[in-house]
């Protein structure tokens, strides 16, 4: 390690690991990356992610503090994207939820989840209610498929594979020394000591179960569509009582599609089922599914701790966890990693404070 610089050891090269290696090196920090599996990331759920930036849809199923990061993140996406030296897809042009008329009264209650997080967090964008007109206005493909819709103005997403890809290539640009196919842990590591970094930070997700006891897997199941028949422009949800389906459109009519989520650390294929399932609530948004090619159906666990919420924890006073960003790893990664870098430049973070992260320290 470089005495002339503070150093830092990254373990994990996913989402959160490659955000933080990179802002470290940006920032003059000599950087260490220690990933288990290998430069594409296949073993990291970034890899198979919508990468939805909504954090008023996901308000239905989340806490208030989790969609204040989301907003905190949605703004800094923008910013963050702008550094890059290769491009990466992001739009933000809001979040459509749809349904059938069976499921109108699911509808409703969701709705009612939406509006309340709106009385109480009042910056969010206002939710709008539309009929089969402004349906059709927002999504012209869909025509007179759906006779009422909620429209969340604002919300984005962007392309997880192209950003992941472009964030390797500026740990190379920046020559952080990445060590791949390579597991470590916090112990192997006693920052501050002579010949040992400055910082160490663990963001192995799942990969931290041996030291984070409470960590758990969510499973979940995303089909990537080539639909050259449909166009949307927008991420859509479609409400459905058992399942919420989301489709999200990326670059070249490919289509990210998800909805199961299951209690398990599970990593075998899909089953017929849920496929199924899938593929069947995507036809029945937009028929062009029906000869849409399938690239790829995937699984992944996505690292949830027991409130389902993201958690920044201290080993010592110079080694930090981030963890436990369940289904919103893209939505409120840009929140966590500034809250790490002002702990490690200010020893503290006012930011974590403001969007109620928690914190806590674990007893050496």
């Amino acid at each position: 390690m470089s005495l002339s610089r503070p150093s830092s050891v990254v373990l994990g090269a996913g989402l959160m690991g490659r955000l933080l290696a990179w802002q470290l090196a940006r920032a003059g920090h000599a950087v260490t990356v220690y990933e288990a599996g290998g430069a594409d990331a296949q073993g990291s759920p970034a890899r198979i992610a919508a990468a939805m930036l909504a954090p008023l849809a996901e308000s239905a199923v989340t806490e208030s503090s989790v969609v204040e990061m989301g907003r905190y993140s949605l703004q800094r996406w923008p910013e963050l994207l702008a550094q890059l030296s290769q491009p990466v897809f992001f739009q933000q042009e809001g979040t459509l939820i749809l349904w059938h008329r069976q499921d109108a009264g699911e509808a409703q209650r969701f709705a009612r989840q939406l509006q309340a997080t709106q009385e109480k967090l009042p910056a969010l964008p206002t939710l709008q209610t539309l009929d089969a007109a402004g349906v059709s206005q927002l999504e012209p493909s869909l025509g007179n498929r759906f006779t009422q819709g909620l429209y969340l103005p604002g919300e984005g997403q962007l392309d997880n594979r192209q950003l992941l890809a472009a964030l390797l290539h500026e740990l190379q640009t920046l020559q952080v020394d990445l060590h791949w196919n390579s597991p470590r842990a916090p112990q192997d590591f006693q920052p501050g000591t002579t010949g040992q970094p400055d910082w160490v930070f663990d963001c192995r997700g799942l990969g931290a179960q041996a030291q984070w006891a409470q960590l758990r897997g969510i499973r979940g199941e995303v089909a990537r569509l080539y639909a050259p028949e449909v166009t949307l422009n927008r991420p859509t949800r479609l409400i459905h009582p058992r399942y919420a389906v989301y489709i999200a459109p990326k670059q070249d009519h490919v289509f990210v599609i998800g909805a199961t989520e299951i209690e398990s650390n599970d990593l075998s294929p899909p089953s017929v089922r849920s496929t199924l399932e899938l593929l069947s609530a995507a036809y029945a948004v937009h028929s062009g599914f029906a000869e849409a090619r399938i690239l790829e159906i995937a699984t992944q666990c996505r690292p949830t701790l027991p409130d389902n919420l993201p958690a920044i924890r201290r080993l010592g006073a110079r080694t930090l966890q981030v963890n436990g960003m369940y289904r919103h790893g893209f939505m409120i990664s840009p929140a966590l990693l500034d809250a790490v870098l002002e702990l490690v430049r200010e020893q503290t973070t006012t930011l974590a404070t403001s969007l109620d992260l928690h914190m806590e320290t674990v007893p050496t």
